[in-house]
């Protein structure tokens, strides 16, 4: 798993690009992102499967700003991201979600 970030200082963007690697997904055939960014929706951001069998997605999000997300496999199975910025924990359960940090 990991995040790769670029920044557009003068539109106020970050693109970040989500990824699920193979060997995290395992058997996956879906993987959706949940986060602060689409209001913890587990379907209207689906990742897409590359060749390699990684998941990924891109996404435009504000610049200077933190937002928590996990990754959901196969409709049932949350997951965090292995290398997220940092982790806080979950205010409905005892589990940690990821954070995405926008900012240099």
């Amino acid at each position: 798993m990991s995040l790769k970030k670029s920044f557009s200082e003068e539109k106020g963007i970050c693109k970040v690009t989500f990824t699920v690697s193979k060997e995290a997904a395992g058997n996956a055939k879906t993987v959706n992102i949940a986060g602060d960014f689409n209001s913890w929706s587990s379907t209207d951001t689906p990742l897409k499967q590359a060749k390699d069998g990684s998941f990924s997605v891109t996404l435009e999000l504000p610049i200077d700003k933190e937002f928590q997300f996990r990754y959901l496999l196969d409709g049932y199975r949350w997951e965090n991201d292995w290398k997220a910025d940092k982790y806080i924990p979950a205010p409905f359960s005892n589990a940690d979600n990821s954070v995405v940090v926008t900012r240099k």
